[in-house]
């Protein structure tokens, strides 16, 4: 097969250009786009352009394909005067080509050290960053790069060797979002065959000849040894990681409703899984690192929490983002607070904020008032009417503590806070959230939002009253 029919074979059988996935939540949009075929329908692509071999093969066979490109190319200042070479080359390229071309430079070594990352990482997130960035400056669909056969076995080896997943053995994906590579199915001697045969030159980096990093010393190294043992390693590898990709459609389509299944009650602020129900899925570890992934825990964690007793109710992990916590038949997950409800302190009646973030504001706002023939107690879950007489200021609002006891209004004899919230059947963090308001002598007056201590309510004989409201 010709090299450009086996690129144009390859975008029709991968639906690369069909309509694009936008995610939007557990939502997604699909934005009706033709089905290519070889013609461009005046839709615009981004082409990233860095002078080798394989970008300039990427912008030229999408140019004799049919498709409207522009080129963009990253000056990274890494490499001196050959760094300066490689824009040269490429603005010169795009002015024979009559292709627009756009230009960025990056200081990607103070990026590096101000976000403490390597110069690799530094280079890749300011790249796919600005190719987003003009990507919507010049409405265009998609970013094509010119990742080939070669990049995706040796991605897939170092997923291997770092352990991985039946993701990381699908190597490089032909589509991420509105990222699209249509090379995987060629392979860097293919690519360099055709430059030869139109008569095109190109630049070479001179750090790929170094086999000082992990995927040069593969490519260098590893990859040839493999092809000794068997000359078609690198094409056998490549296919294999292409049917990972179809493979892992399925699997991920029965995951989707696996972690359904198992998740219930989740909401923006907590996500509940049913252990039960975990238990009886073919593998509770890879659902777990499926469920728990989003929050950012560790595959250590995950194994941990995998084997974990889970008849030990209150046993929990965090993640640098959130908190997982087991209770009773459900392990809870939720985003780790910071610094809220620290005890606030109200020496007089009035308004106060007891807790302000951009997101959320909490208030408790405490007045006077006579009890006459109009007055009425206040029945909402969120105001309290105590009697003025049975409160000495100043009062305190906080979370509870180990050892809180009040008497429920409408109960006999005092109770453990902690044994009231049981028998209410809260979860663990909602114990942990849980509020109180107590005076100066440490009385608690009201378990907020539940129930006032029975010590300090409205009474035929009460002259003045104190209406608590606390908003949130």
């Amino acid at each position: 097969m010709q090299f450009l029919d086996k690129i144009r074979k390859f975008i029709k059988d991968n639906s690369l250009m069909s309509p694009v996935e936008v995610s939007l939540g557990n939502h997604s949009l699909s934005t009706p786009l033709p089905l290519w075929e070889g013609k461009g329908e005046g839709l615009l692509f981004l082409v990233a352009l860095s002078g080798g071999a394989d970008s300039v093969c990427l912008l030229l066979a999408m140019k004799r394909l049919g498709y409207r490109v522009e080129a963009i190319h990253c000056n990274f200042h890494l490499r001196g005067a050959e760094s300066d070479r490689d824009e040269d080359f490429c603005k010169r390229l795009c002015e024979r080509e009559q292709i627009p071309f756009h230009t960025v430079h990056f200081d990607t070594k103070t990026y590096a050290e101000v976000h403490k990352v390597s110069i690799e990482m530094a280079a890749r997130e300011l790249r796919y960053g600005y190719f987003e960035q003009l990507r919507k400056a010049i409405d265009a669909e998609a970013i094509l790069v010119a990742h080939h056969k070669n990049d995706a076995v040796e991605t897939l080896l170092m997923n291997l060797l770092r352990g991985t997943g039946i993701h990381g053995l699908q190597g490089i994906k032909p589509r991420n979002g509105r990222i699209i590579r249509p090379l995987l199915c060629v392979s860097r001697q293919e690519i360099v065959g055709w430059l030869n045969m139109i008569g095109q030159d190109y630049v070479t980096d001179s750090t790929n000849l170094e086999d000082d990093v992990t995927r040069n010393k593969l490519r260098l190294n590893i990859i040839p040894l493999l092809e000794q043992i068997n000359p078609a390693a690198s094409e056998n590898i490549a296919q294999t990681a292409l049917r990972m990709v179809e493979a892992g459609k399925v699997f991920d389509n029965a995951m989707d409703g696996i972690v359904a299944d198992v998740t219930c009650g989740s909401t923006d602020d907590l996500t509940v899984v049913d252990m039960e129900k975990l238990n009886a899925v073919p593998s509770k570890e890879y659902t777990l690192h499926t469920i728990l992934s989003e929050y950012h825990f560790s595959p250590s964690q995950v194994e941990e929490i995998s084997q974990s007793d889970y008849s030990q109710s209150g046993k929990s992990w965090e993640s640098a983002t959130h908190q997982l916590v087991v209770d009773r038949k459900a392990l809870l997950i939720r985003k780790k607070i910071k610094n809220e409800h620290r005890p606030f302190r109200i020496p007089e009646t009035g308004t106060y904020v007891i807790f302000e973030t951009k997101d959320k504001t909490e208030r408790i706002s405490i007045k006077s008032v006579t009890v006459d023939d109009v007055f009425k107690i206040s029945r909402e879950r969120d105001t309290v009417t105590l009697d003025a007489d049975m409160v000495r200021f100043p009062l305190t609002i906080r979370r509870v503590e180990k050892g809180d006891r009040f008497i429920p209004f409408g109960m006999k004899g005092s109770k453990l806070i902690s044994d009231y919230l049981t028998d209410r059947k809260k979860n663990v963090f909602e114990k942990q959230s849980q509020l109180v308001l107590i005076d100066a002598d440490d009385k608690v007056l009201w378990l907020v939002g539940e129930r006032p201590d029975a010590r300090c309510c409205i009474t035929e004989n009460t002259i003045k009253a104190l209406v608590v409201r606390y908003e949130r």
